[in-house]
């Protein structure tokens, strides 16, 4: 099991650390750096956060791996540069002015959408799905309840990034190059693509997550994250077996929220 707290020049004799340090340690301290660095590219490490987003894909327990080193010498889990979330940014604008596009629509309309989407989909239900998920796994999944031990809102925030990631990917990009040729089209085939593409990319949410929180040594029972993956796969043959489509569902939602 890893330390949660580590000793430092500036403890005190009896391995307390002083209140300096204390402080340098609080949420409120780690929050005002790291948005400080959000307005200094320069401390960035871009080439870092690309790195990660490559591993999402090929093998997202390597990344989790960081976040246990970043413990060991910083003494915290959460990310501390916010280069990941600017880059992610950048992919959600990217993408949504694609689907736009593909959508047909105009400029203002494409503005609109790219503000629901980022303002809504992306911070505030990444914002509420991190703050129950924070609330569960320290209310329900900590091996021993101690200060010492628990799940840093940060951290549970990075989870959620870390998760959107392939899913945005999936479903804002690739997706993009199926609607109109296939994926809308009242065919069989049109909605098989379409939601297997979401069944990948709700998977793929489900599974990061899972290993954002297993990877956190005190905690317990983290398979229960995997229950919905049961749900999934059932959603998913319902859907094909009705004649479902989801992505055709969620373009006829975007078009009625630029209205």
């Amino acid at each position: 099991m890893l330390p949660t707290t580590l000793g430092n020049s500036g403890s005190q004799g009896n391995g307390v650390l002083s209140r300096r340090d204390a402080a340098r340690h609080t949420a409120g301290a780690k929050r005002y750096k790291y948005l400080r660095r959000l307005f200094h590219f320069r401390q960035m490490d871009f080439e870092f956060a690309l790195w990660q987003m490559l591993y999402l894909f090929t093998s997202p327990q390597r990344v989790y791996r960081n976040f246990h080193y970043r413990k060991q010498t910083k003494d915290q889990w959460a990310r501390d540069d916010p280069a990941f979330l600017v880059l992610l940014s950048i992919w959600l604008c990217v993408s949504t002015v694609g689907f736009g596009f593909v959508l047909d629509m105009g400029f203002f309309e494409t503005i609109k959408l790219l503000l629901w989407v980022v303002f809504i989909d992306c911070v505030g239900v990444g914002l509420l799905i991190a703050t129950l998920m924070w609330f569960i796994s320290n209310k329900y999944l900590v091996k021993q309840q101690n200060r010492d031990y628990d799940v840093e809102w940060g951290y549970a925030f990075d989870v959620h990034l870390n998760a959107f990631y392939p899913l945005l990917v999936i479903l804002h990009f690739i997706q993009l190059f199926f609607i109109n040729y296939v994926i809308i089209s009242d065919s069989v085939i049109g909605y098989f693509v379409g939601n297997t593409l979401w069944l990948i990319a709700i998977g793929y949410y489900i599974y990061v997550t899972f290993l954002g929180y297993s990877a956190l040594p005190f905690l317990k029972n983290t398979a229960i994250l995997l229950y919905p993956f049961a749900l999934l796969i059932m959603l998913y043959l319902i859907s094909l077996a009705c004649g479902w489509n989801f992505t055709k569902m969620l373009c006829s939602f975007y078009k009625y929220r630029v209205k």
